[in-house]
């Protein structure tokens, strides 16, 4: 069997203002209706002997995942919730771990969520031929063939061919036919190499022989546990660790903190790929794109007949080549070429196209400054629904609300502030106290500073509310819950 394992603990920081902290690009609809998570798990359906996926992901993005998978009527294998980031040695570790319970053995599928592939059908086949090399023990990675010079990218040099039927290496090497292909060829890996510039790019798109790395893999979870304990033993043995104290959390499986965090961090690449010699590559030309930057969509999107991308509400006079975006308002661009500029409800970026890649530059500036706009958006989602910041001053905030139908916040009180809630639409339930009221549109209730309070949606529709509160400390994480159906804590 292979068992899929998607991961899903990356920030996205170069995608700002659309992709942030707290939600992550992964979690974006960026090149369809679907997000990038729900293209990945997608794409996975139609594959034989396949099993429901693993996720691995950062725990304050579980019911966001939980929530989309559960839109994709797809229910995890599970999901397991890293408390820090740790990079993918130690995520895949996690999983492998996860999957060799019961004694099980299967193939892991590893593969980010943030990736576009445009030829799943083609991806498919190739995963599929893939399998009878990491059923005899080979470690799978899959090479994009290069169609331009990138410098963005790390490559992969191809070795030996390499043949399944026998688990060997054939005396041929990828240049016997001049140029790398997708057809049914493999070869073993010779060297994995660095992020390279211009000039050297050049030389490997020319020479045939070598592959963007696509940071996808496929292998036993034995084996990749061998393979580790082999080169790192310091992170399986973290790993073992932190998972004799794995905790089922709901729908989740939750790793101890102080443990995760003691585990070095480390790729795949460097802990294992580059050490093993079972390392196999398998060319892909399937439209594969990581959506690294803003100049990855403007590749990937529909252009007008000036090269411009235009998403929202846009209105463009003689511009070129831009990428354009609108989020709220009007986004109107004059005499301009080769610009990005993305507009939503609290930032605003305006880039040169060629350097986005930058963009992350400016994610740091605003978490040294301790800004907000670097970690989430005006609208923050929560198990129940989301609230959104509609204005903000001294000693009060307006917040407009959305309880999902069934759904409802914690039973909570605050120390530092009061709130009035006003109902817009839907039906409402409000715990105040000792009274429990049936609030509908039109209507409004005040919750004092102090008072026990829970707000419910028993309707079968979205609830809208306008929450405005009061008082000399508005934080998140002045809230004390006492209970709470989605097992957090008191500011989570």
């Amino acid at each position: 069997m292979i068992l899929p394992v998607i991961l899903s603990g990356g920030a996205g920081t170069r995608l700002w203002p659309l992709s942030r902290e707290l939600y992550p690009k992964q979690l974006l609809p960026l090149a369809s209706e679907l997000t990038m998570l729900q293209e990945t798990s997608s794409r996975l359906s139609g594959l034989a002997d396949i099993g429901a996926p693993v996720i691995v992901c950062n725990e304050a993005h579980r019911f966001m995942v939980a929530e989309q998978m559960r839109q994709l009527e797809q229910a995890p294998a599970a999901i397991i919730l890293e408390p820090c980031g740790r990079n993918t040695a130690p995520a895949a570790a996690m999983a492998a771990l996860h999957a060799r319970r019961g004694n099980e053995d299967p193939l892991l599928l590893v593969l980010p969520a943030d990736h576009l592939i445009a030829d799943v059908e083609k991806f498919q086949q190739v995963v599929t031929r893939a399998a009878v090399a990491a059923e005899g023990g080979a470690l799978v990675t899959f090479g994009i063939v290069p169609t331009a010079p990138e410098t963005g990218y790390g490559y992969i040099r191809a070795g030996q061919q390499w043949q399944a039927s026998e688990n060997l290496v054939a005396n041929t090497t990828s240049s016997d036919n001049g140029q790398l292909t997708n057809d049914h060829k493999a070869y073993a890996v010779a060297e994995f190499v660095e992020k390279p510039d211009l000039a050297t790019a050049e030389k490997y798109l020319a020479s045939g022989n070598y592959y963007w790395n696509s940071g996808m893999f496929l292998f036993r979870a034995s084996r990749f546990l061998e393979e580790l304990e082999r080169f790192r033993p310091d992170i399986l043995a973290a790993c073992e660790n932190t998972f004799g104290s794995l905790q089922e959390d709901l729908d989740f499986l939750r790793l101890d903190a102080e443990d995760f965090a003691a585990c070095p961090s480390d790729s795949i690449d460097y802990a294992v790929m580059e050490q093993t010699d079972r390392a196999v590559v398998y060319p892909l030309a399937a439209g594969w794109n990581d959506i690294g930057a803003w100049s990855a969509l403007w590749d990937v999107k529909p252009h007008d007949t000036a090269g411009n991308v235009l998403q929202g509400d846009v209105v463009v006079a003689d511009a070129k080549n831009c990428y354009l975006q609108a989020s709220r308002r009007l986004v109107a661009a004059v005499g301009v070429e080769d610009l990005v500029v993305v507009e939503t409800a609290d930032a605003v970026l305006v880039a040169a196209r060629d350097k986005v890649q930058d963009v992350k530059l400016i994610v740091e500036q605003l978490k040294k400054q301790g800004r907000s706009e670097a970690l989430l958006h005006r609208r923050v989602n929560r198990p129940w629904g989301a609230y959104e910041g509609v204005d903000v001053g001294e000693r009060f905030q307006v917040k407009r609300i959305t309880v999902n139908p069934g759904a409802s916040l914690s039973l909570q009180k605050h120390h530092h502030r009061a709130e009035h809630w006003v109902i817009v639409r839907g039906t409402a339930q409000v715990t105040c106290g000792n009274k429990v009221m049936i609030l509908s549109e039109n209507q409004s209730t005040y919750i004092p500073l102090g008072e026990v309070h829970r707000l419910e949606n028993p309707g079968c529709i979205p609830l809208e509310l306008i929450e405005v509160q009061s008082g000399s400390y508005l934080g998140e994480d002045d809230i004390v819950r006492l209970e709470d159906n989605y097992g957090r804590q008191p500011a989570d």
